[in-house]
C-alpha cells in the first residue's frame, strides 16, 4: 500500500497545499493528493479559487522529482477546473519518473482526459455506486461521505478487474479513521492500493507494524 498525504503533509491547516507541506511529504517518501486549477493561462495548486501567488503546478512536479525519497512518488491530482486536460498532459510529459493520475473532474470533462496519456481515476462512493467509464480508467478513487460503507471485498473486486484503488481515509470527512484502517489492514501488502490521509506517518506506522 502506498500512503499519500492529503494536500501535503501539513501540521496546521494553514500549511495545506504549501511548499512546506509538500517538502515534508516528499522528503519522507510520501506521495500526495493536491488540487489543480488555472489562473491567467497557467496551472496552479489551489483548492479554492486562486487569487495569485499560488505554487505553480510545474514547480510542484519539480519538487517531487528533486525531493522524493524511495520509489517513484505518486501524485493524485484533483482537477478543480474544466478544460485543463491538454495542458496537464503537456506538462506531465516532462516528468515521466512521477506516477501521476487525475480525478474528480466533471464527467463531460473526464472524456477529454481519457483521450490523453494521463491516467484517470473514476469516483466511487455511496452516492456514486457505479464508477463512470470504469472500463476506460486506470483506477478508482474510493470515497465515503457519511460512513465507511465498503469492505475489503469492494477493494479486492476492483483490483481483480485490474484497477488501482485509492481509499479516502475517514478523517478527511471529519470521522475517526481507526475503524476503516483496521478494516483494510489485511490488504496492507497490496501494491495496487493507496490510502489518502491527513496523517501519513501515523498511517505508515499502523500499516507496517
Amino acid at each position: 500500500m502506498k500512503i499519500l498525504s492529503h494536500r501535503g503533509y501539513w501540521k496546521s491547516p494553514s500549511e495545506k497545499n504549501t511548499i512546506e507541506s509538500f517538502t515534508r511529504s516528499f522528503r519522507l517518501g510520501f506521495g500526495t493528493e493536491t488540487d489543480v486549477r488555472d489562473l491567467k493561462g497557467e496551472l496552479v495548486i489551489s483548492h479554492d479559487m486562486p487569487l495569485g501567488g499560488e505554487l505553480s503546478f510545474e514547480s510542484l512536479l519539480e519538487m517531487a522529482v528533486a525531493l522524493g525519497v524511495g520509489a517513484p512518488l505518486t501524485l493524485a491530482l484533483n482537477v478543480k477546473s474544466d478544460g485543463l486536460a491538454s495542458k496537464i498532459n503537456e506538462v506531465l510529459r516532462s516528468f515521466p519518473s512521477l506516477d501521476c493520475f487525475v480525478f474528480d473532474m466533471a464527467v463531460p470533462d473526464m472524456a477529454t482526459y481519457i483521450d490523453t496519456e494521463v491516467d484517470v481515476f473514476s469516483r466511487m462512493s455511496e452516492v456514486e455506486v457505479s464508477p463512470t467509464w470504469l472500463n476506460r480508467c486506470e483506477g478508482v478513487w474510493l470515497d465515503s461521505f457519511y460512513g465507511d460503507w465498503f469492505g475489503t471485498e469492494t477493494i479486492e473486486d476492483l483490483i481483480n478487474l485490474g484497477k488501482r484503488v485509492c481509499v479516502v481515509s475517514s478523517e478527511l470527512h471529519r470521522r475517526n479513521s481507526s475503524d476503516l484502517w483496521r478494516k483494510i489492514k489485511s490488504l496492507a501488502n497490496e501494491d495496487q492500493l493507496m490510502l489518502c490521509t491527513d496523517t501519513p506517518e501515523e498511517a505508515f506506522r499502523f500499516f507496517n507494524e
